[in-house]
């Protein structure tokens, strides 16, 4: 326990030293702390539909509605409060990026590890059929998925799921082939030890380093996927204000002068994409010995 501390407070250390990822950090933590607090902070919420009024619709930054408060980032077609409905889509976005990529995660790492240890003709039908699905991209398998399934919260996560696992697969063997013959994996299959027990306990765990770095990246590709998804009308149902749908919402209105309905959910989500991006790269050169001085 004292070696992990240790090396996590010098992995701190050495993420401090840079300001560009602290700042994206900080405006991670913030947004996640935003998007937790959102029924306390929005003024508005945006699921309750007897709250809307829809000669509220399409107002401008600063109009204050019929409730009595202050849109300071205008309302949509359907007379939401932006500001609340971005706060609200921040959560689902967050809340399908984790959820999908902590999922991802866990089946890649076990298929990309046992495939390893295993070998054979099991590594070699697995590899194939990842390789297989990892020439096509991403957007399309989710976009079939989530045809196929129809729109709601469980469907939009199996598809980013289907689509993402395959790059958890492919890290977690390549680590894990690196690491199946080391002579702490000869020893341990030297007495009497399960496979699973191999796998989850010696060689998963040294493997973990490339795969918590591919987290980070697909976590941020899942947000993006959920808005590109919901955007096109395959993700969420229109009832649930993630970010792709209330920038959906406001497309049509872009050259009618009504900007801030996509303008400003779009900033929101660069933001939150970049922000996650930027402490991924810090992440990857912490952990790639090779960029280690």
């Amino acid at each position: 326990m004292s070696l992990l501390n240790s090396r996590s407070l010098q992995f701190w250390s050495e993420f401090k030293r840079h300001p560009v990822p602290m700042v994206a950090a900080f405006i991670v933590l913030l947004i996640i702390l935003l998007a937790v607090f959102a029924p306390l902070i929005a003024p508005q919420d945006p699921y309750d539909l007897s709250s809307l009024v829809l000669r509220d619709g399409r107002r401008a930054p600063g109009y204050i509605g019929q409730s009595g408060y202050t849109h300071i980032l205008g309302t949509d077609g359907q007379g939401r409060d932006l500001f609340s409905a971005i706060l609200y889509g921040l959560r689902i976005s967050l809340e399908m990026g984790l959820l999908a990529g902590a999922i991802a995660f866990a089946i890649g790492a076990l298929v990309g590890s046992t495939a390893a240890y295993v070998g054979g003709r099991f590594e070699a039908f697995i590899m194939r059929v990842i390789d297989l699905q990892l020439s096509f991209p991403a957007i399309l398998l989710a976009f079939v998925v989530a045809a196929l399934l129809g729109q709601g919260k469980s469907q939009l996560i199996i598809a980013l799921v289907f689509s993402q696992y395959a790059y958890f697969v492919r890290t977690a063997h390549g680590a894990a082939s690196a690491e199946r013959h080391k002579d702490y994996v000869e020893a341990a299959l030297s007495v009497p030890m399960s496979g699973w027990f191999i796998v989850t306990r010696h060689i998963l765990p040294n493997a973990m380093p490339p795969l918590i770095v591919v987290a980070t990246v697909q976590v941020a590709s899942a947000i993006s996927l959920e808005a590109t998804l919901s955007f096109l009308g395959v993700g969420l149902p229109p009832t649930e204000p993630s970010l792709g749908m209330l920038i959906s919402n406001g497309f049509q209105y872009l050259l009618s002068g009504r900007y801030w309905i996509s303008i400003y959910p779009g900033i929101a989500l660069i933001i939150l994409i970049m922000a996650i991006n930027l402490v991924g790269d810090q992440i990857r050169d912490q952990l790639n010995p090779r960029l280690n001085k």
